[in-house]
């Protein structure tokens, strides 16, 4: 269910080189969430650098949309980078796993399959 690998980057160079990642695997990133900032600036201590990036294709968001237009609400993907246990990780949970969950559709299993390739591609690339 989850896709993790560990790097040696820092998180903000690990987010970097994702971004340049997920570019080449004709992703966009839509929004980057960093929790450690939020959080804190909300009053809730925080010490783990954690930041959870938002990324679609969305010629297959449309292929999805077309098919269950329900499942808008499991779009975008995200891929997050964070730090756990003095380590730096980036990881995502399985778009496939996911779909299953919500729907039998063989079409839309295709679709979630490419997805979660070119994802783990990137998060490879970026490690």
């Amino acid at each position: 269910m989850k896709y993790i690998k560990e790097t040696q980057k820092s998180v903000a160079q690990a987010v970097e080189d994702l971004q340049a990642a997920i570019a080449e695997q004709k992703f966009g990133v839509l929004h980057i969430h960093n929790l450690y900032e939020t959080l804190n600036k909300k009053g809730v201590p925080f010490e783990y650098q954690c930041q959870v990036l938002e990324v679609c294709d969305p010629h297959q968001a449309a292929k999805v949309l077309a098919e269950d237009m329900d499942l808008n609400m499991a779009l975008p993907c995200r891929v997050s980078v964070y730090e756990k246990a003095g380590g730096t990780y980036i990881g995502m949970l399985s778009p496939k796993a996911m779909l299953a969950q919500l729907s039998d559709s063989a079409q839309l299993s295709s679709v979630a399959e490419e997805v979660e390739e070119a994802i783990c591609k990137a998060i490879d690339s970026a490690v």
